[in-house]
């Protein structure tokens, strides 16, 4: 399969977003391995329109949701209503029901309403009064909190980290980078000037193609590796689980593909590897969550040894 489009694709967003070459790269990735995106940072760093300009770029439906403390998971789901005209009940689809959701500062709804979206990230559906509705393909949440207002927050529960594929947050940019960004907007509106580069179709072709991505044996026992040491670290209270194992293996599938590559090197897996599992390690006491989890999973990669081999060979 050509995977020029993925190239098309970048270039496509770099139109909008400036200087988030990395964060971009690791948005497809998420989209290829079929997994969810966790932006933390700050506002006003470019995150809703990276969500915006990666569902035009594929003809997609964009779906956002304003998460607040008296959200209810109805107003995520979706709910039946009884229609006075027909005399019965109807069924009204939510925000969720889309192909790249926007859930903007998502730890500020309760865990009753952050639950809501359980289903939907992991088995791509929603459940509402006994009746289960499929969601269409594909699908992708996009969350964001902020990483230094926790006031009036619910910090989001270890089940509701574990689903989202990676955890990522947007480049800082240089003087040179913010003066472009200032020329660009200055009389334009990019987001609304850029139009669709693919459809859904080739991308679920992509998502396809991308399961056949070539791993090498040795470089699955590298990746084992990798994760029974976050089971093993000192520091590490409760290390990833086999489910951030296959996340990890997609992910390394898919960056690889958005490199351009048909196999995946050693290279793919030590940059995949903080993004994913950082955020799915539980320390121990008296550490500090975020920056420590980075720390452990960089003294990992620096303790075990890369194999050598020639990667394409199968």
């Amino acid at each position: 399969m050509d995977l020029s489009v993925l190239k098309t694709l970048k270039e496509n967003i770099s139109q909008v977003m400036i200087g988030n070459e990395t964060t971009t790269t690791l948005l497809l990735t998420a989209m290829l391995a079929k997994g969810h995106v966790l932006l933390e940072d700050v506002p006003g760093t470019g995150k809703t329109m990276l969500a915006k300009s990666l569902a035009k770029s594929i003809q997609a439906d964009f779906g956002r949701i304003q998460f607040t403390p008296d959200l209810l998971p109805s107003d995520v789901t979706g709910l039946n209503y009884f229609d006075s005209k027909s005399g019965e009940f109807v069924f009204s689809k939510g925000p969720a029901f889309c192909h790249i959701l926007l859930a903007d500062e998502i730890n500020r709804a309760t865990p009753k309403t952050q639950s809501s979206l359980l289903e939907c990230m992991a088995e791509r559906q929603i459940t509402v009064d006994g009746v289960t509705r499929p969601l269409e393909e594909p699908f992708l949440v996009i969350a964001t909190q902020n990483p230094l207002e926790t006031l009036g927050t619910f910090p989001l529960p270890e089940a509701q980290m574990d689903r989202f594929l990676m955890k990522i947050s947007m480049a800082s940019l240089d003087e040179d980078q913010e003066l472009a960004l200032i020329r660009r907007f200055m009389t334009r509106e990019p987001l609304t000037e850029i139009s669709a580069v693919c459809d859904r179709a080739l991308i679920l072709a992509l998502q396809k193609e991308c399961q056949n991505i070539y791993v090498h044996p040795d470089l699955l026992k590298y990746m084992v590796s990798i994760i029974h040491a976050t089971r093993k670290h000192p520091k590490v209270a409760s290390g990833v689980s086999p489910r951030g194992t296959l996340a990890f293996l997609r992910a390394s599938q898919a960056y690889a593909m958005v490199c351009g590559r048909s196999y995946v090197v050693p290279e793919d897996i030590k940059e995949v590897a903080p993004f994913v599992l950082a955020h799915r390690l539980s320390l121990v006491a008296g550490a500090d969550a975020s920056r420590a989890a980075l720390l452990v999973i960089d003294d990992i990669l620096n303790a075990t040894q890369v194999p050598t081999e020639n990667w394409a060979e199968r």
